[in-house]
């Protein structure tokens, strides 16, 4: 066991991992990444430890990034509350699993919470935090502190819905994209045009229910009459991203999906991408003369 004092350990040494560790290493704050081959472990930011163990101090917040199997997230979070008894604050970066399970499970479900982030982890803004039945409201603060202090923008929701916020809009969206692909209506290329010369930057300047108010409820609302029932609201999965998936042919990883990798420099164009995003969200960030109305109550 590491002897250091943490204010931060992230359980997990994945993609997701190391950005989020990056992101509280340079906000300044003592951070660490656990994993179970260390010195395996590359692409790391400077400034985080490396571990092979918990270290024998208990960190203030533990984010943990593991593998999405119940199993193995109960083992870890059975071995945290075992070595700190309720000393740190666990935060699961789970984007499928039932938050509320993985809390029942443990002796101390008042310093657990969900804390979900998006990729890329460390240039992403958005952070989503979720109470369980038992999470004490100075487990949220705290949390939602020690987010801010990296620059991130949380997102506080009451109860730990099935895919949270972020995940449950975007499901919707390509509910319907994919069965626009399937019954030919329309390629990926023209949906993914559609998101990023027209829903994406609309959006990204008065997000979605702003732009309905700009726009007008009066025709939103008899829109939706209209629409609604035409709309794909199968709780099947997409036969079409299924059949991918039972092929092989699973995007990038494996170098086709919807669209053929096998010659892309995919390094290049993630650092490509991510320093585009970086850039869209220092523009979007900057002071407006006119910010958004307050939200109604209720």
């Amino acid at each position: 066991m590491s002897g250091d004092t943490f204010t931060v350990l992230v359980a997990g040494s994945g993609v997701m991992g190391r950005g989020i560790a990056g992101s509280f290493a340079r906000a300044g704050l003592k951070t660490a990444v656990l994993s179970r081959n260390p010195d395996a472990v590359s692409g790391i930011d400077p400034g985080v430890a490396i571990l092979g163990s918990l270290p024998s101090q208990a960190p203030e917040l533990i984010i943990e990034t593991i593998p999405e199997v119940i199993e193995l997230k109960h083992t870890l979070n059975g071995q945290i509350e075992e070595a700190y008894q309720g000393a740190a604050i666990i935060g699961s970066n789970t984007s499928s699993l039932p938050l509320q399970k993985l809390a029942d499970k443990l002796k101390f479900p008042e310093k657990f919470c969900g804390i979900h982030y998006f990729q890329p982890a460390d240039i992403t803004p958005i952070v989503e935090v979720a109470r369980v039945a038992q999470s004490q409201d100075a487990t949220i603060e705290r949390a939602l502190a020690l987010l801010r202090q990296t620059g991130k923008q949380p997102i506080t929701l009451a109860e730990p819905v099935d895919g949270l916020l972020i995940n449950r809009l975007q499901q919707a969206i390509y509910h319907e994209a994919y069965n626009l692909i399937e019954r030919g209506i329309c390629t990926a290329q023209d949906i993914d045009l559609a998101a990023k010369q027209l829903l994406g930057p609309r959006m990204s300047v008065t997000g979605m229910i702003e732009q309905k108010d700009l726009s007008g409820l009066d025709t939103h609302a008899l829109s939706q009459r209209e629409l609604i029932p035409t709309l794909h609201l199968s709780k099947e999965p997409s036969p079409v991203v299924q059949k991918k998936y039972a092929d092989g042919n699973i995007g990038a990883k494996s170098g086709q999906g919807f669209f053929d990798w096998r010659a892309m420099d995919l390094a290049a164009y993630r650092q490509d991408t991510g320093a585009l995003l970086t850039a869209v969200l220092a523009l979007l960030d900057r002071e407006r003369p006119n910010g958004p109305p307050p939200a109604e109550d209720g």
